[in-house]
């Protein structure tokens, strides 16, 4: 039975869109597993986004379906993408995740894997925070949390600027949004979600029940 990954994501100015394209990829990586790449709706109005210049960017990845929060119990796991607002997750995640109440009440997500990556616009711009205050909300869910491990040496790379923790993957973006995800920190990415893709296989081919 294939094993099956879902990448849900929000991105405003495509970073975490490319992050999350390269966890996707590195997640398909694992035999027999089936990845969709969703994103959540967005909340800022039309003219809002015209103005910041983010319409255009988002216009690259209209074509992403949009997750449902019922769909998401049919994961075995969850790979989460979130840029960072103040050292938290943006409100549209917050959002979509305050929507999956009844998933709660019927314990629809016990056991299954859950992860997340990030971005920010500066090296200590809170990516780690963001990560582990994501991490409550899939606590409560009952899943297991899955990070990136140093067994990617990337994870330790010192020649370079770079996101990354043994958190989640990350990228950073400056101020003016200007800088892309990096080398290093798509493969970080990629590593994730083939981390992830691997755990939640072996528990997809195990007995253990919730």
């Amino acid at each position: 039975m294939a094993t099956k990954i879902q990448v849900v994501f929000y991105s405003m100015y495509g970073h975490i869109h490319k992050m999350a394209e390269a966890i996707a990829a590195g997640a398909r990586e694992i035999e027999d597993t089936e990845v969709s790449l969703l994103q959540v709706p967005e909340l800022v109005p039309d003219d809002v986004l015209l103005v910041s210049g983010a319409r255009d960017t988002r216009a690259a990845f209209a074509d992403v379906p949009y997750a449902e929060p019922a769909k998401l119990a049919g994961a075995d796991a969850i790979i989460f993408g979130t840029p960072t607002r103040f050292g938290n997750m943006c409100s549209q995640m917050r959002n979509f995740l305050d929507q999956t109440g009844p998933l709660w009440v019927t314990g629809a997500l016990i056991g299954k894997v859950g992860s997340v990556f990030t971005s920010a616009a500066s090296q200590h711009g809170g990516v780690e925070s963001t990560i582990l205050g994501f991490h409550t909300t899939l606590l409560h869910h009952g899943m297991l949390i899955a990070g990136l491990p140093y067994s990617d040496g990337r994870l330790i790379e010192m020649d370079e600027i770079t996101g990354g923790s043994p958190y989640g993957a990350s990228t950073l973006t400056r101020g003016d949004g200007s800088r892309q995800p990096s080398a290093n920190e798509l493969e970080l990415a990629r590593f994730q979600g083939m981390h992830v893709a691997d755990i939640a296989r072996r528990l997809n081919g195990s007995h253990w029940k919730n």
